[in-house]
């Protein structure tokens, strides 16, 4: 499918085929295209829990406010932001630059004292955006590419985010921006068109 044609395709499905799985080659190729969204940095702030067993979804449920999709959809990605990933991912990003010819190996400590002055300490107000904003360009990327690979998706927002941490042993430093539910479209259901967008002359300032 062609990017445009995903971008104005894609919509968020709240009925699932329940019972209907995704193959392990095609969820892993999935992933793979969204982890090539940008990054400050490079950095890569972003982890993934695939829930896809049905005990484990039935209690993701119970942390999402029961929402029936949580259960129907093939799998539900719990999105985690990760305001360690500086500290876990800047050695190989810099060892990166310098292999491809990114920059020079005199370089690599100015770039480190550059990242870490852009983001601020590990507990840092910057550094939990600086996780957040770039685990989103992750979600966004997956959902365009699930849409290319013929699956459907819904962001999710209405959940417990420390239960969740609670059931599923995620670190309290971490942050859950979003839920992920994929799958297919339930069997009979008719899409309605499009809801409400503003024009943009509404939000746009042209200079």
């Amino acid at each position: 499918m062609e990017a445009i044609q995903a971008l104005k395709e894609r919509r968020s499905i709240n009925f699932f085929q329940a019972g209907e799985k995704i193959s392990d080659e095609k969820l892993r190729e999935l992933i793979e295209i969204a982890n090539l969204a940008p990054s400050s940095f490079n950095l890569q702030p972003w982890k993934i829990i695939a829930v896809r067993d049905a005990e484990k979804k039935k209690a993701l449920r119970r942390c999402a406010f029961n929402q029936p999709k949580v259960e129907e959809a093939s799998v539900v990605l719990i999105i985690i932001a990760d305001p360690k990933a500086m500290e876990d991912n800047i050695e190989r990003v810099l060892d990166s630059w310098i292999k491809l010819g990114y920059m020079k190996p005199e370089a690599k400590e100015k770039s480190r004292e550059m990242a870490n002055n852009l983001y601020g300490g590990e507990d840092s107000f910057s550094r939990k955006i600086f996780a957040v904003k770039n685990a989103a360009l992750f979600a966004m990327n997956l959902m365009i590419a699930a849409k290319g690979l013929g699956l459907e998706t819904h962001p999710m927002d209405g959940f417990d985010e420390e239960a969740i941490k609670r059931e599923f042993n995620i670190p309290a430093d971490k942050i859950i921006p979003m839920l992920i539910a994929v799958g297919f479209l339930k069997k009979g259901i008719t899409l309605l068109p499009r809801a409400f967008r503003r024009p943009i002359d509404e939000f746009t300032t042209w200079l």
